[in-house]
């Protein structure tokens, strides 16, 4: 939102974003009806153990304050910090289309989330039609953290760019605690996951 061009930046995330994933839904529903997940069940568990198992161990160490973040650094002298700020400014403040593109294709690539949608997609008994709908509200729905900001800096561009900084300032004052929160229940998440899928 910084952006000198925010809205055409919002737009270029969107479309590399939401392109990549209606456009790999579409093919799979109409072209190739893959099932892309159909023998990957005792691999995903032990992903799944591999990486829930390490983030609770993480979050137990931050929670008892055995794992401590890194010191800050000390602050720069004077006559460096408008420099680094002016740098950082003009990085964030100039319009780079190509890059919000490249940056909306990664992260609309494909998840297990995903690819579970289409698989209950593909072995239904929809018409391609509505299967053609789903894809596109499954890719609403994965993008709505970034299409409902696009809406209302759109519609009251200032009041939004003020709750955003509001919010931003709260997420680095709470910091430690959300990652804490975020280790313990996508941990404990990942582990319960695998070990049933590994039982059943």
């Amino acid at each position: 939102m910084g952006n000198r061009r925010p809205l055409l930046m919002f737009t270029c995330f969107l479309l590399g974003g939401m392109g990549l994933a209606l456009t790999i839904g579409l093919l799979d529903v109409f072209v190739v009806h893959a099932d892309a997940i159909q023998d990957q069940g005792s691999a995903s568990a032990g992903l799944d153990l591999a990486l829930g198992i390490p983030l609770l161990i993480i979050g137990l160490l931050l929670v008892t304050g055995h794992l401590h973040g890194r010191r800050r650094p000390q602050a720069p002298a004077k006559d460096e910090q408008p420099k680094q700020d002016g740098w950082a400014q003009r990085i964030l403040h100039e319009p780079r289309f190509g890059l919000a593109v490249v940056i909306g294709a990664l992260v609309g690539t494909p998840g297990v989330a995903y690819l579970s949608a289409l698989h209950s997609l593909i072995n239904s008994t929809l018409s391609p039609g509505v299967q053609a709908l789903a894809v596109l509200g499954f890719a609403v729905i994965e993008f709505a953290l970034v299409i409902i900001p696009f809406v209302f800096l759109t519609v009251r561009p200032q009041a939004t760019q003020r709750a955003v900084q509001r919010f931003k300032d709260w997420l680095t004052s709470h910091a430690r605690q959300l990652v804490i929160a975020a280790a313990l229940l996508a941990g404990s998440y990942m582990v319960i996951s695998g070990t049933l899928r590994l039982l059943s």
